[in-house]
């Protein structure tokens, strides 16, 4: 089959496991009920941590969603999620095994660094350590042992792309994206490529990723700011709130199934929206381009001329909302150089505000936020945006979903060193 970039590409399924619901139904009730992820951190201490806060996914047992439970000694906490919300997305897609030629069905996933437990390799530090400290020396002949031999394979991001191919027999094109906050929308537009040059038919896209640790909350509290709020999690997180004061960590995953426009239609599949267009850009160098976030500029530009939309039409603007004071800025200033005057008519949604930051797994939730907005015909409210920031001047929705005006929306996300993607979608 020769390619051709006029392809139609579409979505034809949605799975998510987040902090505010495990699928996709109880995931858009929290949405649009305004219940929130952000809690007190329950599964570990939080003594000592600069946040007591964060979203996490409860009531997850991985075994429930796995075709091979086999494979969960070699799943980090990411994989779990990432590997959970494929299968459901490919049953909301309602792929029965062997429908789909295996050959001409492939993955692409974003994934992060996988962040190794201290608890995993304890014993090797432990075997080379005697009253003097530790002996390197001592490493190989008594502490290597001492580490389980298929370790490393839970810190590998490409492993999720991986147990994902497995799982579902993909043989085709198969890629790992890390690109921090930009993966999930990055691994879409390659998905879309691959679609438009001929080399599959249907390809699983997603991303996940677990910032629920403390090497990775003090990370985020060192490079990327914390909310430093200790009386109400729920109100922590505040994107474009002139009060705003940090991130919120989270963790989860989102999953979607990609397909040409007439192979869905062969096999009857429900359509979410068809993918317009997507683009990328880089802040690169120099601080006038990163405070105007020149990367979210060029990738909204790019979506939008590949998609042929003109702003006006946009029904809603899913952010990055990250909640710091100089990224929301940041992001604001992108918004009015790509809109224009019409920035302040589009409706702008932070979902952030309920899940958290997680980057390439809330880039999909997001994205799973966006589909579902389209196919229901509303957008959900930001939380806790209560005193609008004037230096930023959107459209925020607030204290309720609002009604869509038109089921055109573009997604966007951007790395803190300026990385960003967006992709423009429109719900048939």
């Amino acid at each position: 089959m020769a390619g051709h970039a006029s392809l139609r590409v579409v979505v034809t399924g949605v799975g998510v496991v987040s902090p505010i619901g495990i699928g996709n139904a109880p995931f858009w009730d929290s949405l649009v009920h305004n219940r929130s992820g952000i809690d007190f951190l329950q599964s570990m201490p939080t003594e000592g941590l600069p946040s007591a806060f964060g979203a996490e996914v409860r009531d997850f047992d991985p075994a429930r969603f796995l075709n091979d439970r086999k494979f969960l000694k070699v799943m980090s906490r990411d994989i779990q999620l990432g590997v959970a919300s494929a299968n459901l997305a490919v049953t909301d897609a309602r792929i029965a095994p062997g429908e789909i030629d295996p050959y001409r069905m492939g993955v692409e996933f974003g994934a992060g660094r996988m962040t190794s437990h201290p608890s995993e390799l304890v014993e090797a530090v432990m075997a080379c350590s005697d009253e003097n400290g530790l002996d390197p020396g001592r490493w190989g002949d008594q502490a290597l042992g001492r580490i389980a031999p298929l370790w490393l394979l839970r810190q590998l991001p490409n492993m999720p792309a991986c147990h994902v191919s497995i799982d579902h027999n993909a043989m085709g094109p198969n890629n790992t994206i890390t690109c921090r906050d930009a993966s999930a929308l990055l691994a879409l537009a390659e998905a879309v490529r691959v679609i438009q040059s001929g080399r599959a038919d249907c390809m699983i896209v997603g991303a996940c990723s677990s910032n629920i640790h403390p090497v990775d909350i003090a990370k985020f509290h060192r490079f990327e700011g914390l909310s430093r709020g200790f009386d109400d999690p729920r109100r922590a997180c505040r994107p474009f709130d002139f009060e705003r004061d940090g991130a919120v960590v989270g963790e989860g995953a989102a999953s979607f199934v990609v397909e040409s426009y007439d192979h869905a239609v062969r096999r009857g599949a429900e359509i979410y929206a068809e993918i317009l267009g997507t683009g990328s850009g880089s802040d690169g160098r120099g601080h006038v381009n990163e405070s105007a976030g020149i990367g979210l500029v060029r990738a909204m530009q790019s979506a939008l001329l590949k998609s042929g939309i003109e702003p006006r039409e946009l029904g809603h603007i899913n952010a990055q909302g990250k909640s710091t004071q100089p990224d929301d800025i940041v992001e604001s200033r992108a918004y009015h150089r790509v809109l224009g005057d019409c920035v302040l008519n589009v409706p702008v949604t932070a979902m952030k505000s309920f899940v958290g930051h997680f980057d390439a797994g809330a880039g999909a939730v997001e994205l799973a936020g966006t589909l579902l907005s389209l196919k229901h015909g509303e957008v959900p409210a930001t939380l806790n945006y209560e005193v609008p920031d004037p230096r930023c001047r959107l459209n925020v929705v607030r204290e309720h979903a609002r009604r869509l005006t038109s089921r055109t929306a573009i997604t966007v996300n951007r790395t803190a060193m300026g990385q960003s993607a967006a992709a423009v979608l429109r719900a048939l």
